[in-house]
């Protein structure tokens, strides 16, 4: 195994397969997904700063996710907007690995970063009076900042994996940006370590933490069941409702991309996939959140009420 085999100088990304006049339209489509991603996220997390009501553990924890997304969408978005202008977009092997490790990293950081925002729902439906105790700012902190040391040194890991294969073909990546499965299929060496690392990081990443988060909201549903007032019962609800909206949309398309067989999901199946968890999904958080939270949506009109004050 030689330096020349190892370290390539660059890679293809071959993106999507359409017409040009596709592209400009995926261009234009894509380009407002991404701003609606920046400005939805920024918006809360500008709510969240502000306004002295949204300073609760919920919310705490909700700017942290605020934060994987745009930093997820950041990562992955710019040069699939490039590779789209573009008629043959390359990547240097040294940005390729750092855009695979980030996406990695934050992808494992949203799947903690949940699984710990439906602990704190569990805490304060099931645990109220014991909630100030139990989700102390020094536990909040405690458990953000575990999710994001263990969301990167998870990244680490793969990456160590990759950049120990040699790669020696065509260069040519299958995908709109350094997806790490399109990124392993150029290797020219054994990668059924990377693959099997692969799965049991899905296995501690995807299905440990979503059967937490099941069985945490089954004794949610049971609590709101047996909350005696209508109110509360249904701002319980439309809360984790929310919540439960948003685990669903990125567990399902990130276990159906990385845990189904790969052979019922050809090549062009997965950057669909990859395009909804990787761009729609950061796109959608602050819209569900904004809309089935009646916190959320009071904070903004004092926010917007204030500035008109002054």
């Amino acid at each position: 195994m030689t330096e020349n085999q190892t370290w390539v100088p660059e890679f293809v990304l071959l993106g999507f397969p359409v017409s040009a006049r596709t592209k400009l339209f995926l261009f234009g489509l894509f380009s407002l997904c991404y701003m609606f991603t920046l400005f939805g996220n920024g918006i809360i997390l500008g709510l969240i700063w502000l306004d002295l009501k949204l300073h609760s553990p919920m919310y705490f924890f909700l700017s942290h996710l605020a934060i994987v997304d745009i930093s997820y969408a950041s990562n992955n978005v710019p040069k699939m907007l490039a590779n789209l202008l573009n008629k043959r977009e390359t990547i240097s092997f040294a940005p390729c690995i750092m855009q695979t490790f980030l996406y990695l990293a934050f992808a494992h950081a949203e799947c903690l970063m949940l699984v710990v925002m439906s602990y704190d729902r569990y805490v304060a439906i099931c645990h109220p009076l014991q909630y100030s105790i139990i989700m102390s700012w020094r536990v909040c902190t405690t458990l953000a900042v575990t999710s994001w040391t263990w969301a990167f040194l998870l990244a680490l890991v793969h990456v160590i994996l990759i950049v120990r294969l040699p790669f020696c073909g065509p260069h040519e990546i299958n995908h709109f940006f350094c997806e790490i499965l399109s990124v392993l299929k150029l290797a020219c060496a054994d990668i059924r370590l990377n693959l099997l690392v692969i799965f049991a990081a899905c296995v501690f990443i995807l299905v440990g933490p979503l059967s937490l988060v099941l069985v945490s909201y089954m004794r949610i549903l049971l609590a709101i069941l047996r909350i005696g007032s209508g109110e509360g019962r249904r701002k319980a609800f439309s809360t984790c409702s929310s919540h439960l909206c948003v685990v669903g949309l990125f567990f399902g398309s990130a276990m159906v991309m990385y845990m189904a067989p790969k052979s019922s999901h050809p090549e062009e199946q997965q950057k669909i996939l990859s395009l909804f968890y990787s761009l729609f999904n950061p796109m959608l958080n602050p819209l569900i959140y904004s809309l089935r939270n009646a916190e959320v949506k009071g904070a903004l009109k004092r926010v917007v009420w204030k500035q008109r004050s002054r």
